[in-house]
């Protein structure tokens, strides 16, 4: 078999808590997980320009032609299960963990990819948060600048099986949502109207031509 060295983005994902979820209710979770993937997943990996590698179950490794893609790929999901998952109680929620990383990986004749590249980013998908996008330095790097992202550093990191510590990212989906929200629901008050006094000319109001008391009006208004 021929095989292609390469450097590509990798995305691993896989649904936090399958097996429960699937021995509660497995027909309609999976349905619900078809759903998902015809309906969301796919269509957002192709305006995104991956490449499914291969589904292994529940999980995806996928291909990009950049992190910014992959990254791109991965809030837009991420974001949409949130509000997908609003009212839906939270045993019942079906939540991605993804990792992706930027390495030299092998890709075989019939398309599969394999190496460290793969490896790193399963790992770094194993340690995410439920709902959260885990990068290595290697991705986090290429996208620092280029997103508006709120990241929290977890630091050098010991993956199982991989040889070399490795610094992680945790991208906080929730964040920048939260922001805009805050600033939407609390605008600015407006300042308060400033006041004036106006005197109008003095007037003789007398019907007669006798001299009459002056009367002196006063106005306030908002300037």
């Amino acid at each position: 078999m021929s095989e292609t060295r390469k450097i590509a983005a990798i995305l691993v994902s896989d649904v936090v808590g399958y097996s429960r979820l699937a021995g509660a209710d497995e027909d309609r979770t999976l349905a619900r997980l078809r759903t998902l993937r015809s309906d969301l997943i796919d269509p957002t990996i192709y305006v995104h320009h991956g490449r499914v590698v291969k589904r292994t179950g529940d999980g995806s490794v996928i291909e990009f032609r950049s992190v910014v893609d992959a990254v791109r790929c991965a809030l837009e999901v991420q974001h949409a299960m949130v509000e997908r998952n609003a009212g839906v109680a939270p045993d019942k929620r079906i939540e991605f963990r993804i990792g992706i990383h930027l390495g030299d990986v092998v890709e075989e004749s019939d398309g599969d990819l394999m190496g460290d590249g793969v490896n790193i980013a399963a790992r770094l998908e194993g340690i995410a948060k439920p709902g959260a996008i885990c990068l290595s330095e290697d991705a986090y790097r290429q996208v620092k600048g280029r997103l508006d992202l709120a990241v929290a550093d977890l630091g050098t990191t010991q993956l199982k099986n991989i040889s070399e510590p490795i610094r992680v990212y945790s991208l906080n989906i929730c964040a920048p949502a939260e922001a805009r929200a805050t600033r939407a629901l609390t605008p600015e008050k407006p300042a308060p109207p400033r006041l004036s006094i106006v005197v109008l000319p003095f007037a003789n109001i007398g019907s007669s031509g006798e001299p009459q008391p002056f009367q002196v009006t006063i106005m306030r208004c908002r300037i």
